[in-house]
């Protein structure tokens, strides 16, 4: 015997997770509904069948192909249009109409012995035997009445209560003999329980019904949807789960990895290659599908989310259903009965409310509360670029396709046969990412200098040496799962605001250029680029004094990439050093801000006792600098600012000095008394670098380790800045904490606001009106300065849903009431 398998329906009510997967694919226990319906068919003799497809009939027919995997012969019948339960059946009819077959909705969870029903329609000689169960709640079905024989004697599709007379439905399971296709006209829409089984009855056909004994849930709501994974999971339907029972109730699949610090409470189920992270909590009736990553912090109950999803730290996810290749990011909650449907975006700390629908491809922003459904809005960022490039999580945000997108955007911005300098950390993640870039570069006609693994400063470098551009990739500082790919213009800098925009724009439409096949571009290894990157740093960088003051220091490499260049540098300087951490650590690309804080704190307790000038720690990149003073004690980044601007102002008596305008205003006291002026910048890296550039600067810095010596660079440089620091001290002959001591101490405090992006406009409003008749400065976002020389700052972030600011008082109370003050006004905002 044969069997049909009826997959053409659109499932509308189970929109939005059918509005891109047809419903016979959407899983439960991370397996399709329709196979979970094969192997039924297969288990009982069935392994003929006939699939009737309509809705995104491809997915089905590419996902199943022709059954071999399952060990079964499949074929298909396509309908053009829709054609009723009958009709779609009707249009398999020569495949169909030798003898006898089975018919069964391909969307509908069962384990019901076909055999006994099938013997059933045999022993009783029907032309149609309907397969029946018993149900609390029939009224989404259709009812039917059998005699004591079980001949059908009515049937009612879908009543309202007033109409029940019966609590036994038609599952939509038939045997039927192949004279039933005479009842049926061809290529119009016919049902068999509205159509053809009521005229039977009036001929007196011999129809009846078969009360089945077992499991079957019509999965048409996604109560049903939820409630058929719990089921399996519970055990109360007999069919295959793919995984390994490594605990009661407790399905782990192959190659999934959890760790042994995870909560697990089953019944759940883990799908194939999944990672699940200490302190992650996964409680029952959960299914967490192929490749998802869950992280430490998170929380799942009676979730079901789809094959590569990211959950993100500390996020909750309650009775709700979550689309494949959705991210959803630190801190999100989604509530019980909310769906989001494939390929989304749920960003930091946002809500999702219960029973919201979130369509495929939507961003949900960073902050927001949904109480709708998000339907029409379409799903974008509204820039690439962030504080540190185009920056996002490995394998998640940032992926291998987005890389050769966005380098086949920047060299569609280059003209053909432009060179462009790539360069990467010591991580494994930036590595691959690399070679796709380099691969889009060259495809695009642009020839690749590859440094391969190089310190940041040394990419700026060597870009700026007769490179149209550069891209480095490198892990985030103190995010070790994401990365951040940085692109330069041909000086070596970040890219200006405008070019940024210009790679946005192509980015967004696609408008990648391609190169002809004689124009493919060629791949260069550099040699002895730190070699040229120290000659060129102690030629241009003032070293007279060091090798007569007889200095010793202590340099923390970190780890990183800075340790490939010291080696050289520090036997040319003729410094006494000492280097600690210089070998390279795959494992550890990046640090955590504790993990930065314990290798100062290590630092420190060397210095003090091996009698050193001071000590220095680079951040694992070689971009930003840290001291620690000659008896052990950490300088703090804005208090080392203030440091190397004392030690340069002292030096140089006249000049321009780029620091942003959240820095404290000590700085204009330091400056002024040495004969130098401060240029306030925005918070830009790339606006301080332009002022860097330019005639007269003789120093800058962010505040946060990131120096800039103008005459070697205009971007920050932490080999750089400990050069020029060794000479500062040699010639000055005053140590570090001197230096430090002579300085007023600064009391500036920072505040971080979530503000969701539609309301960032109206918060900058209020503040500018709440300024009133104030002075205020709009350098960058809008400093308010009150009468009395307190000032904050208040600046909304360019990529995150968050506003930050920033207040100076002459003490840490007055600093505080400013902050809250103000922070009020801007919470009042953005409600």
């Amino acid at each position: 015997m044969k069997a049909v398998v009826m997959a053409g329906g659109e499932g509308t009510r189970l929109r939005p997770m059918t509005s891109s997967m047809p419903k016979p694919l959407l899983p439960v226990v991370n397996r399709p509904i329709m196979e979970h319906v094969l192997r039924l068919l297969k288990r009982h003799g069935l392994t003929e069948t006939v699939v009737t497809v309509q809705f995104l009939a491809s997915l089905v027919k590419n996902y199943f192909g022709d059954g071999e995997e399952l060990g079964m012969e499949l074929t298909y019948a396509n309908e053009e249009k829709p054609l009723g339960t009958a009709g779609s059946v009707k249009n398999a009819e020569d495949a169909l109409k030798d003898d006898a077959f089975l018919v069964i909705s391909g969307d509908a969870l069962t384990d019901f012995d076909l055999t006994e029903l099938i013997n059933f329609h045999k022993a009783k000689g029907a032309l149609v035997t309907v397969c029946l169960t018993r149900v609390p709640n029939p009224l989404e079905f259709g009812i039917t009445i059998v005699d004591e024989e079980g001949k059908v004697e009515r049937f009612l599709e879908k009543p309202t209560w007033g109409q029940v007379f019966s609590d036994t439905v038609n599952t939509g399971i038939y045997v039927m003999e192949p004279e039933v296709f005479d009842y049926v006209e061809a290529d119009v829409p016919v049902d068999w329980s509205g159509d053809v089984f009521p005229q039977l009855m009036k001929e007196g056909k011999p129809i009846y019904g078969y009360i089945a004994e077992g499991y079957w849930e019509d999965v048409g709501t996604h109560e049903s949807y939820v409630k058929a994974q719990a089921d399996v999971l519970e055990g109360k339907v007999d069919v295959d789960i793919d995984g390994f029972e490594i605990s009661p109730g407790v399905w782990v699949a192959e190659g999934a990895e959890v760790h042994a610090d995870a909560e697990l409470r089953g019944p759940l189920y883990i799908g194939d290659y999944a990672k699940v992270e200490a302190g992650a909590e996964i409680r029952e009736h959960t299914v967490v599908g192929s490749n998802v990553v869950v992280k430490s912090g998170a929380f799942l109950h009676r979730a079901v989310v789809h094959d590569n999803v990211y959950v993100g730290q500390h996020s909750n996810l309650r009775g709700c259903v979550v689309g494949k290749n959705t991210d959803i990011m630190r801190a999100a909650r989604i509530e019980d009965g909310a769906v989001i449907g494939d390929e989304c975006l749920i960003g930091e700390e946002s809500i999702v409310q219960g029973n919201v629908r979130v369509y495929p491809f939507k961003t949900i922003e960073a902050g927001a509360f949904v109480n709708t459904s998000v339907i029409w809005e379409s799903r974008g960022q509204a820039h690439l670029f962030g504080a540190r490039g185009v920056s996002g999580i490995l394998n998640v945000e940032i992926t291998p396709e987005l890389a050769v997108r966005l380098a086949g955007a920047y060299a569609t911005t280059l003209k053909k046969g432009s060179t462009v300098t790539t360069a990467r950390d010591h991580s494994r993640g930036a590595r691959a990412l690399k070679r796709a870039v380099i691969s889009a570069l060259q495809a695009s006609a642009i020839d690749v200098r590859d440094l391969e693994n190089v310190p940041l400063p040394v990419a700026r470098q060597q870009t700026a040496r007769g490179s149209a551009g550069g891209i480095m990739i490198r892990t985030s500082p103190g995010v070790p799962d994401s990365v951040d790919i940085m692109f330069f213009d041909g000086q070596g800098a970040d890219l200006s605001q405008a070019s940024q925009r210009k790679l946005d724009r192509i980015f967004a439409r696609q408008e990648y250029r391609r190169a002809f096949p004689g124009e493919i571009g060629d791949l260069h290894f550099p040699a002895s680029v730190f070699d040229s990157y120290t000659g060129s740093l102690l030629r241009n960088v003032d070293t007279t004094g060091i090798a007569e003051a007889g200095l010793k220091v202590v340099v923390d490499a970190s780890n990183g990439s800075a340790g490939l260049v010291l080696p050289s540098l520090l036997g040319k300087l003729g410094v006494d050093s000492l280097t600690i951490n210089p070998g390279l650590n795959e494992a550890r690309p990046t640090e955590t801000a504790d993990q930065r804080r314990a290798g100062l704190v290590r630092l420190g307790e060397i210095v003090a006792s091996s009698g050193a000038a001071f000590g220095v720690r680079f951040d694992p990149v070689g971009e930003r600098l840290s001291l620690v003073d000659e008896k052990g004690r950490i300088i703090e980044d804005d208090r080392a600012l203030l440091v190397m601007l004392d030690l340069v102002a002292a030096e140089r008596r006249s000049g321009r000095v780029a620091l942003p305008v959240t820095t404290t205003r000590i700085a204009e006291q330091v400056a002024a008394y040495h004969g130098t002026q401060v240029e306030w910048t925005t918070t830009s890296p790339d606006d301080l670098t332009r002022v860097g550039r330019e005639e007269g600067t003789i120093f800058g810095g962010d505040g946060k380790g990131g120096f800039i010596v103008p005459e070697f660079s205009s971007v920050y440089d932490g080999t750089a800045a400990f050069v020029r620091l060794i000479g500062l001290v040699a010639r000055t002959q005053l140590t570090l904490s001197q230096i430090d001591a002579r300085i007023p101490k600064a009391h500036v405090l920072k505040r971080d606001l979530a503000t969701p992006w539609a309301v960032k406009g109206l918060v900058m409003r209020r503040v500018v009106e709440a300024a009133d008749d104030r002075f205020v400065d709009t350098t960058d976002g809008v400093r308010v300065v009150e009468t009395d020389g307190r000032w904050v700052m208040v600046l909304p972030d360019p990529a995150e849903a968050v506003t930050h600011l920033w207040a100076e008082g002459p003490d840490d109370a007055s600093a505080q009431a400013l902050l809250d003050e103000w922070s009020a006004i801007v919470d009042s905002a953005g409600r």
